[in-house]
């Protein structure tokens, strides 16, 4: 049976690959469902963004139910334009949008990941 995880992750194309390779090594995934937007992370974090965060969990909703998605990352990245602040307001946004997720879904591991500079994946945080 095949294992997915699910990353809520920048549009930015230059994150994609390095986030999805990092998943799949160190959490044993076949695939990575993903939801993109500009500044993903910085919209989940914020309470304005109602409507956005809502889209989102309908989303994660049929990641975790029909391809049982049991891993969801939360990406922050250098050079974002959706989100263009520095990687510590950056995981600020991050730590937060993964306590948002973890309300939603507490059964679920949630990761926070950082994508820096040389396009490298770093884990900021788990949350079991």
């Amino acid at each position: 049976m095949n294992k997915f995880a699910t990353s809520i992750n920048c549009m930015d194309g230059r994150v994609q690959l390095p986030v999805h390779e990092f998943i799949k090594i160190n959490y044993e995934i076949d695939f990575v469902d993903t939801i993109t937007l500009p500044g993903a992370n910085k919209l989940l974090a914020e309470e304005n963004w109602l409507e956005i965060q809502e889209f989102v969990k309908k989303c994660l909703e049929i990641s975790l139910k029909k391809h049982k998605s049991n891993l969801i990352a939360i990406v922050g990245h250098y050079d974002c334009a959706g989100n263009p602040t520095d990687k510590e307001n950056q995981n600020s946004h991050t730590l937060r949008a993964m306590d948002l997720v973890k309300s939603w879904y507490p059964e679920t591991k949630i990761i926070g990941l950082w994508v820096n500079e040389h396009w490298a994946v770093e884990k900021i945080k788990e949350l079991p």
